[in-house]
């Protein structure tokens, strides 16, 4: 597996998959070919169904049109076999000639691939050498280690350094969303929620407001995401409220020390980090459980680190972060991150802390592992429809 920078990215919102995936491959491109005199540049499947809602042609426009002027196709009908997500790049000479045809898929989270055959396009190699949370869990045991220690082990002292600037991130984007007033940009014309949630939720008693305060912290970084602000994708752009909702109103309301949110954030990050290499975190893939979904488990598993859960009792919660999201589509309304997206944000959030609740109530011994979620996820979103999956073509984003 790789290192958490891959998963853990700080970058422009609205979405991983449709604006930080092919905004990186315009780079990589532009920089192979400074001599062009033009771009076209193809879109295909689910990121041109949807690209304009998720400003995918701006993302790439605001890369290549600093060499060349930039001709972009739109092929929502035409589906590539490896990824929903294909994009197909061509340079033009000044005697019009094309060369160079390079074809790339963002599979989610802002990753990158050529591929079955190529490996995600990425500058850190392998960093993990274990790949199953029951053999992680076996290390851990053996040597009487935390979740977050084998991380370290993995990745060196180091991570912690980008880890506290990823949570810097986090919780800058919190601060700006339940400060942040007026209407989300796009057609729909939806309000932003988080403030006043914030301020309602002061109003009510502990137990309530508990609640209440995690819906606004959730609702603020989604809210800032659809709105193009700097987010850290958790495990993408579509899910980055969930894990900050839950570690600002911990640090916040538990005390908790920025060191022991880090270590919480090195468990999330190593959640997110075996579903993305056994399966998927593409909602164009698999649907919103791969985003939410996973989400939902990373946040499960830091709350119950923090809360001084067992490795069993934390696998047991991401496991149902996980498996209470199976089936979850991707439908997004006028193809923008803002509905369904934002409100699942919110009730994923509480639903990681019920999950923790619910593990550190039993021994951590359950029938269903969270390996074999991650492999029935991946068979139920290839199952999906692929209307269901991102195309603002079914559910949902039929209204």
């Amino acid at each position: 597996m790789k290192s958490l920078r891959e998963l853990y990215r700080i970058g422009k919102g609205p979405s991983s998959s449709h604006t930080m995936g092919p905004q990186a491959a315009a780079r990589i491109y532009m920089e192979r070919h400074p001599e062009a005199s033009a771009f076209e540049v193809t879109l295909y499947g689910s990121l041109a169904a949807t690209g304009r809602g998720h400003m995918t042609d701006v993302a790439i426009e605001d890369v290549l049109t600093h060499v060349a002027p930039v001709s972009i196709i739109w092929e929502p009908t035409v589906f590539l076999p490896y990824h929903p997500n294909g994009m197909r790049f061509v340079a033009v000479g000044a005697d019009g000639t094309r060369h160079d045809e390079w074809t790339v898929y963002s599979v989610g989270g802002g990753a990158l691939s050529e591929g079955p055959e190529s490996d995600a396009l990425s500058a850190d190699d392998r960093v993990y050498d274990l790949t199953t949370l029951a053999d992680i869990m076996d290390w851990c045991k053996q040597h009487g280690r935390a979740y977050w220690e084998y991380v370290e082990k993995c990745e060196g002292p180091e991570i912690w350094d980008y880890l506290s600037e990823v949570w810097h991130v986090m919780q800058a984007a919190v601060e700006r969303g339940i400060d942040s007033e007026g209407a989300l940009p796009g057609p729909l014309g939806l309000s932003r929620k988080a403030p006043m949630y914030y301020v309602k939720a002061k109003g009510y008693k502990s137990n309530l407001q508990s609640t209440g305060l995690v819906y606004a912290y959730a609702l603020a970084v989604s809210e800032e995401n659809a709105s193009g602000g700097i987010i850290a994708t958790a495990p993408t752009c579509g899910s980055c409220g969930v894990l900050p909702a839950v570690l600002y109103h911990l640090s916040r309301g538990h005390i908790f020390s920025d060191q022991r949110i880090l270590h919480a954030m090195a468990t999330a990050g190593l959640i997110g980090n075996l579903v993305k290499h056994n399966a998927s975190i593409s909602g164009a893939d698999v649907g919103c459980q791969g985003e939410v979904g996973v989400a939902c488990a990373m946040a499960s598993a830091a709350a119950c680190q923090l809360f001084g859960g067992s490795v069993a009792q934390i696998e047991y919660a991401a496991e149902m972060g996980l498996e209470h999201h199976l089936g979850m589509t991707c439908d997004p309304i006028c193809g923008l991150v803002q509905i369904p997206c934002i409100e699942r944000n919110a009730f994923a959030a509480t639903r990681a802390l019920d999950s923790n609740l619910y593990a550190s109530f039993s021994d951590g011994h359950h029938r269903v592992s969270f390996d074999r979620i991650v492999q029935v996820m991946k068979q139920t979103g290839h199952d999906l429809p692929s209307l269901y999956k991102e195309t603002s073509e079914g559910g949902l984003a039929k209204i």
